[in-house]
């Protein structure tokens, strides 16, 4: 059954980025890479604009995001606007800037939810793969968002380098009281993309992480929810990725480009909307950019006669283009894919040790490095 002419549902989350300036300096942050270039940044009353334009479309949630969210100035009054008409708020941060100050003043604005984000269970590791000395802040933090009342979220994103330390994870994350812990494993986009040859983790590796995680479920029950995200590369079947193209989501850059997943920017010829030259229904509905892999339509073999077409919907657009150069193509991660064979050479040289000389150095997200590859 083609779904094109069926009117798409409304956008529930919504994901304002509001600036890619950001104090840390990850290896596998999902920003741009060339972030550098890309300076601009909406105003307090567009920023509004657009969220009082989402919530009347229906979106319920809100998440506010980076970058770094908290070099915004006006975080507190977004957050208070997202909040005074009926969103569900979340902040997703590094806790750099996150002071008892302005953790109040969050408070009383209404934010509902803080995501906290950790690189390792040590100091050593959190530090080199951040490039930032933050962990001792990132503990402080932890601690203001408990005393505030807010239920501890935290994250980490898995690699090569973390994943032998899963179990140290859990316990770091059990000891700040967390009520939930995302385990989610590196995605390769953006920066990370640049590092895939270092950080791609072995089977083996995401094997007994995957492992250890179920032990301590069994163990902890709701105690701590951990939820492990494993990398598209090791599955047989791609992920719905967003849940479908322009189907749940509704990203707006900095810039106030509307996009359609967080890697939209990388796909050559789709000309992406912006918030000043149309209304956000306009983009949701009418847009060429929203519209362009909604439905099968666009599909070609094998996903045009697959029964799982409805489920993973031709899996992720970025992905595919990334690995294959096409974006209409079939997510390589897919068995059925004619280029499957790529995921798995990545998964194999992955086998290499960390230190080979042919592997090329980490590069860090920076300003330096941004204008140099962008």
């Amino acid at each position: 059954m083609n779904t094109d002419s069926i009117r798409p549902s409304q956008p529930l989350w919504l994901l304002a980025e509001l600036t890619y300036r950001c104090p840390l300096h990850c290896a596998f942050c999902y920003n741009p890479t060339d972030f550098a270039h890309q300076t601009a940044e909406l105003d307090t009353d567009t920023w509004r604009d657009v969220i009082t334009q989402a919530r009347k479309m229906g979106a319920a949630q809100i998440g506010f995001s980076g970058g770094e969210p908290l070099v915004r100035d006006d975080l507190e009054t977004l957050v208070a606007h997202a909040r005074g008409i009926g969103f569900y708020t979340n902040l997703i941060t590094s806790g750099v800037g996150l002071t008892e100050t302005r953790i109040a003043r969050l408070k009383e604005a209404g934010l509902d939810h803080i995501q906290l984000s950790f690189q390792d269970s040590t100091r050593e590791l959190n530090d080199f793969v951040s490039s930032t000395r933050t962990f001792e802040l990132k503990q402080r933090v932890a601690r203001l968002i408990k005393q505030r009342g807010y239920p501890m979220v935290l994250n980490c994103v898995l690699h090569r380098y973390n994943l032998p330390h899963v179990a140290q994870i859990i316990d770091m994350a059990l000891e700040m009281e967390a009520d939930y812990l995302e385990l989610a494993n590196t995605q390769y986009y953006g920066w990370a993309m640049l590092n895939r040859e270092q950080l791609m983790p072995t089977r083996e590796q995401l094997r007994e992480a995957e492992a250890t995680v179920n032990q301590y479920r069994e163990r902890l029950g709701n105690r701590c929810r951990i939820l492990f995200v494993v990398p598209d590369y090791f599955e047989e079947r791609p992920k719905a990725c967003m849940n479908g193209w322009g189907s749940v989501f509704l990203g707006i850059a900095p810039d106030g480009t509307a996009l359609p997943c967080h890697a939209a920017r990388s796909l050559p010829g789709l000309e992406l909307p912006h918030v000043r030259d149309a209304s956000l229904a306009h983009i949701w509905y009418e847009s060429d950019a929203f519209n362009a892999f909604r439905g099968d339509s666009w599909m070609r073999e094998p996903c045009k006669t697959c029964d799982e077409r409805s489920v993973d919907h031709g899996g992720c657009r970025c992905q595919a283009y990334l690995l294959t150069g096409d974006a209409a193509a079939a997510d390589p991660v897919c068995s059925k894919s004619a280029d499957h064979d790529k995921i798995e050479q990545v998964v194999m040289l992955a086998r290499r040790p960390v230190r080979d000389e042919n592997v090329q150095p980490l590069i860090f997200r920076s300003k330096e490095n941004s204008l140099r590859i962008g």
